[in-house]
């Protein structure tokens, strides 16, 4: 399966447009709604049977022609037999994956136009501003737009080999390039400096960016980047890595897995010749 991310062909719009047969995302706690037999989307029928309220679905964009919407429930809905609501991760490698693109920013849109349906000002109805993918307060005039929490990830390289480490909160129990949120105020690199030291002890020097990834868990923005080990002594931080070690060319690495996220993409592009 191919890095999670939006298709070519989609373009975002930010006003709802009127279409017999959208795409429609719809969501409950990060779960999407989908037929269990082939994975398909809800259709106007079933939209109408489930009552779903048309008026506060969010335009997302068009896919080629088609139009996406996404909306989400309140309370976990009672659905008919034949349909199911699902995890993303769990849709890796079942469902097509330019849908599953879609589906990752429409659910980031989704829960963003849940959590935002009033100010966090002055507690006033928001309302869609024009033009932009904000809400904004009628009555005191604060904008609101769709969270995007910046991680940095980094590959330490020293000589021949790199540094990977296996996080306590990781849910795969892998070892995977250092990671971690920005500070408010921050650089990003400001925060791979930091982070690489307080997880690891180490000082790095010649931050190169490598790529970035949108990540929907919940909405992360994902900037990779490789180092060169500069000094220090590994020495974990307890409370956020369990391990952390050197691999090189005559190390056993970890087993190379499908490159939904950036992380493997970034290992495999420095993983020796047969490992």
């Amino acid at each position: 399966m191919a890095m999670l991310q939006t298709p070519a062909s989609f373009t975002p719009l930010f006003a709802p447009r009127p279409d017999p047969a959208p795409l429609s995302f719809l969501f409950h706690g990060g779960r999407l709604l989908v037929r269990e037999d082939g994975l398909a989307l809800p259709d106007a029928a079933l939209l109408d049977r489930l009552e779903v309220d048309r008026a506060r679905l969010q335009p997302l964009g068009l896919y080629g022609e088609r139009y996406c919407e996404t909306g989400w429930f309140d309370s976990e809905p009672v659905l008919p037999p034949g349909y199911a609501l699902r995890g993303l991760r769990s849709l890796f490698g079942e469902m097509d994956e330019e849908v599953v693109g879609l589906a990752a920013r429409a659910a980031q849109v989704a829960e963003w136009a849940r959590t935002h349906r009033f100010c966090g000002a002055c507690g006033s109805g928001t309302v869609l501003a024009t033009g932009e993918r904000c809400f904004k307060c009628p009555q005191c005039g604060h904008m609101a737009y769709p969270r995007i929490s910046p991680a940095m990830m980094v590959l330490i390289k020293k000589g021949d080999s790199v540094l990977l480490a296996m996080h306590l909160a990781s849910p795969t129990k892998r070892f995977v390039p250092l990671a971690g949120f920005l500070e408010a105020g921050e650089s990003v690199e400001e925060a791979v400096h930091r982070e690489v030291f307080e997880e690891v002890g180490l000082r790095v020097q010649n931050l190169r960016y490598f790529a970035s990834q949108s990540w929907p868990f919940p909405h992360s923005l994902m900037l990779a980047f490789t180092a060169d080990y500069l000094d220090g002594e590994i020495r974990v931080d307890a409370s956020e890595i369990a391990e952390a070690r050197w691999f090189g060319p005559h190390d056993e690495w970890p087993e190379p897995v499908p490159h939904i996220s950036v992380s493997s993409v970034l290992v495999d592009a420095h993983r020796p010749t047969g490992r």
